[in-house]
């Protein structure tokens, strides 16, 4: 592949994240050539299949999970502003964001950034 650009979501599968290894391979195409390697990240619906999911968890509980997505079932809005889900978002070692950079990419893909729609209902 020589795309010059590859939108890729940090985790192989529900559990196992890509390595900083792994990053920096995928930034070379076949041809010699360098590419940038964009992380995917919701910070507009939680997803049940996350490192963050907590088992116990139902819509309002906590406070700023809402509704299912009835598109794409597992996904759930989330209250965007709210401390605690920030805490996953960003700002420490294990929250996404900082998993993502710590791998290597050269940047995120922030979905679901259009929820406060929901909100305005």
């Amino acid at each position: 592949m020589n795309y010059d650009l590859l939108i890729i979501d940090l985790f192989s599968n529900a559990s196992t994240s890509l390595s900083q290894s792994d990053v920096s391979s995928l930034k070379t195409k076949q041809n010699g050539g360098t590419r940038l390697v964009i992380a995917y990240m919701s910070i507009g619906e939680a997803e049940n299949y996350r490192f963050y999911w907590k088992q116990d968890w139902k819509t309002g509980s906590p406070s700023w999970l809402r509704e299912e997505n009835p598109e794409w079932p597992g996904n759930y809005a989330v209250r965007y502003w709210h401390p605690d889900w920030k805490k996953i978002i960003y700002g420490n070692s294990d929250a996404y964001l900082d998993r993502i950079l710590a791998a290597g990419f050269d940047g995120v893909y922030l979905d679901k950034i259009d929820v406060f729609e929901y909100f305005e209902k």
